[in-house]
């Protein structure tokens, strides 16, 4: 191999491997970063890569492709993993995995690499999407063949060879943020009977320190993807920021979980996801109001399924794009406002509407109407009740 293409963030492991590349291969080493909302992350990132060894750095912002594209469609799903994780880190993967091909291509590589773990899951998304683009691309992950056991082993390289990392014995956690979550893995969090320290809070505020006044928040959404913050018209990724901003304030989107690998094993972690959890709870919102109830059963029925796509790595895979397709088919009229109460962690429905609402206040109304007659609820009972009728007179009833 003469040149490979290294998904690089800076962090402790991808330090490490520009070196390890070029010492193990003897190839040119060229880093990629993929700007999907690390925000303060990558500043001086193009400079330590280069420092660290890499030939060139490409950092491409990718943040409006991140929300247009891959957020968006998984939040018209409502896709949630083990009923917890709005699969934060999950869902960035196919983005970077995909833009790390298109880098390879354009630098005539022989190879791509990454830093994810043997144990994790992130290795399984990079190569199942480069793989789907590039079949007989070559896949090097360096936590799969070096000689390093651990992270303590990296920082001792680290230090032996005058790598810069932010990471420390004290603090070796392994984390990931984009512009839907932060996550926090490792350290004092493998113990799952230890409380996550106060420093584990980046995008959520603690709930001691969340505002004692509310906060209010309109959004407006059509064909089940928001467009407008209180009536303002906002870029995806702009729509996204500035939810992430109220959100956090309050402490809303802080979870600790402990969730079953696809290679496995189970892992604690912790997530920070304010703004989609904001925008989860608005969207299942709106689709009360305008979505047909055997068409919502159907879309929910899929909900495990596609979520476990996402994770497992299978963005682009076909079944995925296939459940996509009926997902954004049963999106068509969930259009409208939803306004929502931000307080002390929590965010509350108040308030709905929509030119395509299904509730109709003549038909649901408590008092006198001239459109529902109760009495024909009397044979609608009993022909549901027929077969539980015929069971109880057949010698079968336990009751």
């Amino acid at each position: 191999m003469k040149k490979v293409v290294v998904a690089y963030s800076g962090g402790l492991d991808t330090s490490i491997i520009i070196k390890w590349v070029k010492e193990k291969y003897n190839a040119e080493a060229i880093a990629y970063c993929a700007d999907v909302g690390q925000e303060e992350e990558l500043d001086g990132l193009e400079e330590k890569a280069i420092a660290t060894g890499a030939s060139k750095c490409y950092i491409d912002d990718l943040n409006e492709e991140f929300a247009k594209d891959f957020i968006f469609p998984m939040m018209q799903a409502n896709a949630i993993y083990e009923g917890s994780y709005l699969l934060g880190t999950s869902i960035a993967r196919p983005l970077i995995a995909k833009r790390l091909i298109e880098v390879a291509r354009q630098e005539g590589a022989d190879a791509i690499c990454h830093g994810a773990t043997g144990k994790g899951n992130d290795q399984i998304r990079f190569e199942l999407t480069a793989y789907a683009m590039e079949p007989n691309i070559h896949i090097i992950a360096p936590w799969r063949e070096w000689e390093f056991k651990s992270r303590s082993d990296l920082l001792a390289y680290a230090a032996k060879n005058d790598i810069e990392v932010t990471s420390t014995h004290a603090k070796p956690y392994s984390m990931d943020r984009n512009l839907l979550h932060i996550s926090f893995e490792g350290g004092v969090l493998e113990d799952p009977w230890n409380e996550a320290p106060d420093d584990l809070s980046v995008m959520t505020a603690p709930l001691s320190k969340a505002p004692d006044t509310p906060d209010y928040i309109e959004i407006a959404f059509e064909k089940g993807i928001p467009v407008k913050i209180d009536g303002s018209k906002l870029s995806p990724a702009n729509i996204m920021r500035e939810l992430n901003k109220r959100a956090g304030v309050h402490g809303i989107g802080r979870i600790d979980i402990v969730e079953n690998r696809f290679v496995g094993m189970k892992s604690r972690g912790i997530y920070e996801t304010p703004g989609g959890t904001l925008l989860h709870i608005a969207h299942r919102a709106m689709e009360s109001l305008t979505m047909d109830r055997e068409v919502m059963r159907l879309r929910d029925s899929f909900i495990p399924n596609y979520a476990q796509q996402i994770y497992n790595g299978f963005w682009f895979a076909p079944e995925r794009e296939m459940l996509q397709t009926a997902i954004t088919e049963s999106q068509k009229f969930v259009s409208g406002d939803v306004r929502v109460k931000l307080f002390k962690g929590a965010c509350h429905v108040v308030g709905r509407r929509s030119p395509f609402s299904l509730y109709d206040e003549d038909i649901a109304t408590f008092e006198e109407d001239d459109v529902y007659n109760q009495a024909d609820a009397e044979g609608f009972i009993k022909l549901n009740a027929l077969r539980l009728r015929t069971i109880a007179n057949s010698g079968q009833g336990r009751y």
